[in-house]
């Protein structure tokens, strides 16, 4: 029976999930307030794991790049308390990047519904009741 799931795949799911934790019990720097883990990348030999992040006030982009920053300099501390709750020979290195994601899809959304309101605008003034009679049968 083939695998489902590569060990790569298995230890950044658990990376995400242990970061996400450190993140929300052992961070205390205000520039990051409250980040959340959407994804983990990390490389086939388990050195470096890119780790993506959202913000909860990510409305400016110096906002982003400050939080980001204090991501990347606690990277340490966070790599450091990775190590001690997973058993990996090598806890891999850390870099953090902003995931937009989830803004670019709701950005998406907006612009699909907003186009769908126009159209329904669009077609109640195209049609008046007699088109009405003709879907009476």
């Amino acid at each position: 029976m083939a695998k489902e799931y590569s060990r790569t795949q298995r230890v950044s799911q658990e990376m995400q999930k242990e970061i996400a934790i450190i993140l929300q019990r052992e961070i205390k720097d205000p520039r990051i307030g409250m980040a959340t883990v959407s994804a983990v990348e990390v490389s086939r030999d388990l050195a470096y794991a890119k780790v993506f992040v959202t913000f909860l006030n990510d409305n400016e982009p110096q906002q982003i790049k400050i939080g980001i920053t204090a991501l990347q300099d606690a990277s340490g501390f966070i790599r450091s308390l990775l190590g001690k709750a997973m058993r990996l020979r090598v806890v891999p290195e850390l870099t953090f990047a902003y995931d937009n994601s989830l803004v670019e899809g709701m950005r998406m959304s907006n612009l699909v519904s907003q186009v769908v309101q126009h159209d329904r605008a669009r077609r109640s003034e195209s049609e008046p009741d007699e088109g009405e009679e003709g879907k009476e049968d």
